[in-house]
């Protein structure tokens, strides 16, 4: 498992860098960088797991990702034929490119939502996934004005969520994120078992009252709490694959079906069985 802040080590003055087809299915990939990253992805249906952000996509998926927000690579656990696209913007060309001009205003806003999580959808999503798709093919200068072809056609788009409802900040320091990247991983692969407070704080090296003050003065939430609504996100996903309600309850690591009710409830403001049925119509 690999689990860090991810250095881009840059192979130009180029704004841009394109990771073409990288295959990361078999990593559990929770990572960050100061890049903002536009990725797609076609022939999958897997989990989009970016910032508290948790849900799946079905076939493809074209999401803009603002600079550290930590996501899963998008080809987690996939095990189809699938191809991916994964294009970095440095953060220094909105600082210090598309503000100093006028005609590139536009792109500036789109950046600017990135610090949201934008995924998009429709006939975006297609055209952008096709552009991106050649863009390995072309030479440097053809390359740069087809990537800001791709952000025009972004920023004119209004086929698109944001996936959260304020933009996502990375408060940690360095020392923390460190932690609490092993944290999430941990919670991530065990989620769907017993988690106790004593083997979260051995993980971490501290003891159990430090552990708890230790996360709730980083999250802002106390580790239960913090599981749980990891698990009621996960819930939320399998109840929209088709599960039944029980089946998403115990495939989440809780014990009781009326606790999960009441659990589902106080964090989504509705009873699991309405929550499927809105969407599903079952």
């Amino acid at each position: 498992m690999k689990v860090q802040l991810e250095t881009i080590s840059p192979d130009s003055k180029s704004p841009f860098r394109l990771l073409h087809d990288p295959k990361l299915s078999h990593l559990f990939y929770w990572h960050f960088h100061p890049e903002l990253e536009l990725v797609y992805i076609e022939g999958a249906d897997a989990k989009r797991h970016v910032g508290d952000h948790i849900s799946n996509f079905e076939g493809s998926d074209l999401v803009l990702i603002g600079s550290n927000i930590p996501h899963l690579n998008f080809d987690h656990g996939v095990t189809t034929s699938y191809r991916k696209e994964v294009l970095h913007i440095k953060p220094g060309f909105k600082d210090n490119v598309l503000r100093d001009y006028p005609e590139l205003k536009q792109l500036d806003r789109l950046l600017d939502l990135s610090r949201y999580g934008v995924a998009f959808h429709g006939k975006t999503k297609e055209e952008v996934g096709t552009l991106l798709k050649k863009l390995y093919q072309l030479e440097p200068f053809d390359f740069f004005i087809s990537v800001l072809n791709i952000l025009k056609r972004l920023s004119q788009s209004k086929e698109f969520q944001l996936l959260h409802k304020t933009p996502y900040v990375n408060k940690l320091k360095n020392k923390e994120q460190k932690r609490m990247r092993m944290i999430y991983a941990h919670i991530d692969e065990r989620y769907q078992e017993k988690i106790t407070l004593d083997e979260m704080a051995d993980l971490c090296g501290l003891t159990k009252p430090a552990f708890c003050r230790y996360f709730k003065k980083t999250t802002g939430s106390t580790f239960v709490s913090f599981l749980n609504q990891y698990r009621i996100s996960q819930a939320k996903r399998l109840l929209l694959m088709g599960k039944n309600v029980g089946e998403a309850c115990f495939e989440c690591g809780f014990e009781s079906l009326s606790y999960f009710n009441r659990s589902f409830k106080k964090i989504t403001g509705e009873n699991p069985s309405v929550f499927k049925k809105g969407f599903t119509g079952q």
